[in-house]
Parts: structure tokens; C-alpha cells; sequence
């Protein structure tokens, strides 16, 4: 009688690993995508600070800042570009950070460099 049981049991467990793989598949997805957002916004605020160093030399020789800032910045990156140069050296750009889904929107993502005036 014992083993009738337990034979029973195994087939009311059958296909319940399968059930629970599929009920954690969107939790799944769901850190994918928080972790490749993470990595983009990570990204966009490192290639912000490297355009910064750049437009902030262009501005103390004198040269475009807003060119400098472009030539340094990836392609995808380049659309949400805002270049502000200062009277004291510094310039400050931001770029939008882009998105993994549609309809979210996580802002801009800033950084400033400053470089003294190079003029003579």
C-alpha cells in the first residue's frame, strides 16, 4: 500500500518544475531588462563626462564646443545633446539616456568639465 501512495505522488507533482520555470519567466525578463537599463544610463553618463572634457578643451582654444562634444559622443547618444559653455571655462553637457521600453523616459544625464582659457 505504501508504494501505491507514493506513486501518486509523483504523478501529482509531474510538471510542476515546468509550471514554476514558466511562472519566474517574466520576473526574469524583468532583471534583464533593469540590469541592461542600468548599463545604458551607465554608459551615457561616462561617454557625458568624456564629451565634457572634450568641449570644455574645444572652449579654452577657442574651437566649437558643441563639435567637440558631438565628435566624442556615440551616434545614438547624439540626438539628445545639449551643449552649454560657461563664461569661466567650464562647459556642461547633457545627453538623454536612452531606453530599453518605449514610453519610459529616465531623463538626461549631465556632466561638466572645466579647462582654463587657453587664449593668449
Amino acid at each position: 500500500m505504501a508504494n501505491t501512495q507514493r506513486s501518486d505522488l509523483k504523478e501529482d507533482e509531474r510538471g510542476q518544475a515546468t509550471v514554476e520555470f514558466v511562472a519566474l519567466i517574466p520576473l526574469a525578463l524583468l532583471v534583464v531588462l533593469v540590469l541592461w537599463q542600468s548599463v545604458l544610463a551607465g554608459h551615457a553618463t561616462w561617454a557625458a563626462g568624456a564629451a565634457a572634457r572634450a568641449a570644455a578643451r574645444a572652449h579654452a582654444v577657442g574651437q566649437n564646443a558643441e563639435a567637440a562634444a558631438r565628435g566624442h559622443l556615440p551616434h545614438n547618444l547624439e540626438p539628445g545633446l545639449h551643449v552649454r559653455p560657461q563664461k569661466d571655462g567650464a562647459v556642461e553637457v547633457e545627453v538623454r539616456i536612452p531606453r530599453v521600453v518605449r514610453g519610459v523616459d529616465l531623463g538626461h544625464a549631465t556632466s561638466s568639465a572645466h579647462f582654463a582659457d587657453q587664449g593668449a
